[in-house]
């Protein structure tokens, strides 16, 4: 069945057909989720509260990109969230255990098929870009993910972002700026095809 007919059947209250929605966008909602909080345990919230959100509000869905509509409900879900940290801060930059102990390898982040050196290179990598997004203002970081994370055209981004075109392209440049900048300071961690030019290689 195609999206739109699940979304038609899913507006009417056929529960299977919101399902079979929510299989096909969790990945996408969750990691976008993941990169704009960078912890696991909030981004699972924020993509359950975003698909009951989702759910009680697709009736007001109206065309153009779904999972444009989609990634703009958890990013606000995700803002929520954000909020009620500012009112309770104490949230690590790194994912812990239930012990309180930073997790090495997360397991959304494993690919059992990974040998163990490459796997800590990539977690180290993971790391870097996660700390770099982190410290990108909110705006800069929500286009920044819709972009280049979550490969969303400007129109989509617009319509995610609930923002003109023009205030995308321009977050996005001065985002990627940023995010340069601060990766240079983890250039060895790059791989060399995926260096900064001006890099020594």
């Amino acid at each position: 069945m195609e999206e739109i007919d699940l979304i038609r059947y899913a507006q009417k209250g056929d529960l299977d057909a919101f399902n079979r929605l929510v299989l096909m966008y969790q990945d996408l909602v969750y990691n976008q989720a993941v990169r704009v909080l960078g912890e696991e345990e909030a981004a699972q919230d924020a993509t359950q509260e975003a698909f009951i959100s989702t759910f009680r509000n697709l009736r007001n869905y109206r065309g153009g990109s779904f999972r444009a509509w989609l990634l703009r409900i958890v990013t606000n879900a995700c803002y929520d969230e954000l909020r009620r940290r500012r009112r309770r801060p104490s949230t690590p930059l790194e994912p812990q255990d239930e012990d309180g102990e930073d997790i090495e390898s997360p397991h959304w982040l494993v690919d059992p098929g990974e040998r163990p050196d490459d796997r800590i290179e990539r977690n180290e990598l993971e790391a870097a870009l996660q700390h770099c997004l982190n410290g990108l203002p909110l705006e800069f970081r929500e286009i920044v993910i819709l972009v280049d994370v979550q490969g969303l055209d400007y129109a989509e981004a617009a319509q995610a972002a609930g923002k003109p075109l023009g205030t995308i392209k321009s977050r996005l440049a001065r985002a990627r700026d940023r995010l340069r900048d601060c990766l240079k300071g983890f250039g060895e961690l790059l791989p060399l095809e995926y260096r900064l030019k001006g890099e020594d290689k």
